[in-house]
């Protein structure tokens, strides 16, 4: 099952190292020393230091004191790249049902931030080329019973794939070309279960935005 990082999480969770339980320490000796804080409060306020795992463990413990600004400060989230194909306000969740029939998306659509679909002896296909997404990581569940889907993306699209394959399977990303991914690329989670049947991935360039022109030959 694939990870990735995700820029919103509360930088607060985050680990903190040694050198960081060390400064907090150097700080709460300052403060000793200045008689902010007497022996006793120094000794439990070290010992939760180096008991600490998280900044929001170390926060509690200078908080109190002048200087707290400039230790156990958590970095700042890091705030998703704006990206040309994520539409805000878009749909939230959306479910189809194919039961011996089909699902086609293609062109220009917005992915909703959860689609499920469920195909039973049917398939569906959806190709997010030319879409756009209404979150910056969006999830499409596709369960699929003696049925598949084939799901199409571009170069700059982040896919990880969870889905359980019994008699059945995912597949990809595989593609054309090399993916092109950056801190906007969208994340697509392809996720579900496949019973006798199985859902692919496939990475391709993005379509010629430019009309054809037919010409009539005189």
């Amino acid at each position: 099952m694939g990870e990735i990082e995700r820029p919103d999480a509360d930088p607060r969770q985050l680990r903190v190292s040694d050198a960081e339980r060390h400064e907090v320490a150097e700080l709460l000796r300052t403060a000793a020393g200045d008689g902010r804080i007497d022996l006793q409060e120094l000794d439990e306020r070290l010992e939760a230091t180096y008991a600490a795992k998280t900044y929001a463990d170390l926060l509690p413990i200078t908080s109190d004191l002048p200087a707290h600004r400039d230790a156990a400060r958590p970095p700042a989230p890091r705030p998703a790249p704006a990206s040309s194909q994520i539409t805000p306000g878009g749909p939230r969740e959306q479910r189809h049902l194919a039961i011996m029939s089909g699902l086609d998306r293609s062109g220009v659509w917005t992915v909703p931030e959860r689609l499920t679909i469920t195909c039973f002896m049917g398939g569906a296909n959806l190709d997010l080329r030319q879409a756009t997404y209404a979150a910056q990581e969006v999830v499409i569940t596709v369960n699929a019973f003696m049925g598949g889907a084939s799901i199409v993306v571009g170069p700059h699209t982040h896919v990880v794939i969870e889905g359980v394959g019994i008699m059945g399977g995912y597949s990809g990303p595989s593609g054309l070309v090399d993916p092109e991914l950056d801190d906007s690329s969208p994340t697509v989670r392809v996720r579900g279960i496949a019973i006798w049947g199985g859902v692919s991935v496939e990475r391709k360039p993005r379509p010629d935005p430019r009309p054809t022109r037919h010409h009539r030959l005189h």
